[in-house]
């Protein structure tokens, strides 16, 4: 029997690199999406491919339609199917409100919004024919709660959020279970320069005591793409560690 096929983007570091392994874990050959970094993407590809797996990587900026269409187009013609999308991959261009340039505010919200847009409109059509798939959009406890200095991040991360619960609505009848996971405080490359007073005023605002880790929220999307989360559509997971609660 052939494996599943997961198409993750944002693939080559963070939560998207845990995503792709621990999909992998589970059986799913995987196409690793990545905007620039080729040496980690390819060793997430080794990482992948450890677990007997196939694993390809292809370097795509989903917040180009040109691009999007380009990296369906190169999973489908490699692996012949897509069984599950995550859209993961997102950028951060912090800044209070009135000093935030136009480009910051675009960029953000074409990366982080319309580029879930543009994939899962692709891989929705091929999901439509075969009556069944999963879609995970990673989103963000900013897009609940808002934060300062991230009018941009969380306006789109919120929109993340209202696109995934009118998709579920509409892809129900075919099949397609569509779902997001909100990330709160997580250890990655991002959170690792902060300093250190600061991270400790934010782990004393969660409940837990201490920032997730990537794992916590690859857990989630495993969870997502199984068969135990086939009646579960058009929710919104927080693994923020009691954060907003």
């Amino acid at each position: 029997m052939m494996n599943k096929v997961a198409l993750v983007t944002g693939a080559s570091r963070g939560i998207g690199e845990a995503i792709a392994i621990k999909l992998a874990e589970s059986g799913f050959d995987v196409m690793i999406n990545f905007a620039g970094n080729l040496s980690r993407a390819e060793e997430v590809k080794k990482k992948c491919e450890d677990f007997g797996v196939r694993a390809l990587i292809f370097k795509a900026d989903v917040g180009i339609k040109n691009d999007c269409e380009n990296l369906v187009k190169k999973t489908i013609d490699e692996f012949g199917s897509i069984d599950l999308l995550v859209n993961n991959a997102g950028i951060t261009r912090d800044s209070m409100f009135l000093r935030m340039n136009d480009a910051d505010f675009e960029s953000v919200i074409n990366v982080n919004l319309t580029g879930v847009f543009y994939l899962t409109k692709l891989v929705a059509k091929i999901m439509f024919k075969k009556r069944k798939g999963k879609i995970v959009n990673i989103t963000s406890v900013s897009g609940i709660t808002g934060n300062v200095g991230q009018a941009n991040y969380a306006a789109a991360k919120a929109g993340v959020i209202g696109f995934t619960k009118t998709i579920a609505k509409e892809l129900a009848p075919r099949g397609i279970c569509v779902n997001a996971v909100a990330p709160g405080f997580i250890e990655t490359d991002m959170t690792a320069v902060l300093d250190d007073s600061f991270k400790q005023k934010i782990v004393e605002q969660i409940p837990l005591n201490r920032f997730g880790t990537t794992s916590d929220i690859a857990d989630m999307v495993d969870f997502l793409a199984s068969s135990s989360a086939d009646y579960i559509t058009g929710q919104v997971f927080q693994v923020d560690g009691g954060l907003v609660i």
